[in-house]
């Protein structure tokens, strides 16, 4: 089980932002402090399944004082979100939207740092934590 850095920000009138130093444009957000911790856990499991099921390179968690060593990461409070090492099974399934959605479901996703599933997936979970 590894330890990243994650910095939260808040701006007025806006929810908290969860962003990941070790993994550029990974980003999550929530309603509260614990909301966002919550997401961003969970952000971070999805993006490291994607790097992992395409083949690619884990990095390893910077210290604490390297990331506070960037004057661009000051401005965000530092946490420690845990990733699990064992990775859970991804499947693939196959389903049909129209064009039009599936544009803009992949806009959304790449402007928050997401992968198409990692969204669909966020999404569908708060869909079912808030019935």
């Amino acid at each position: 089980m590894a330890n990243y850095i994650a910095l939260i920000h808040k701006d007025a009138e806006s929810d908290y932002g969860v962003s990941f130093p070790d993994f550029p444009g990974v980003i999550s957000a929530g309603t509260s402090l614990d909301d966002a911790r919550a997401m961003a856990e969970e952000a971070l499991a999805l993006h490291v399944e994607g790097m992992v099921e395409d083949g690619d390179a884990i990095p390893e968690p910077s210290s604490l004082e390297g990331v506070m060593a960037d004057p661009g990461n000051r401005d965000g409070v530092a946490i420690i979100v845990r990733l699990a090492t064992e990775a859970k099974k991804a499947v693939r399934v196959n389903i049909t939207l129209p064009e039009e959605a599936l544009r803009d479901i992949d806009r959304f996703a790449e402007a928050h740092g997401l992968t198409r599933s990692g969204l669909l997936v966020q999404a569908a979970k708060r869909m079912m934590e808030s019935a």
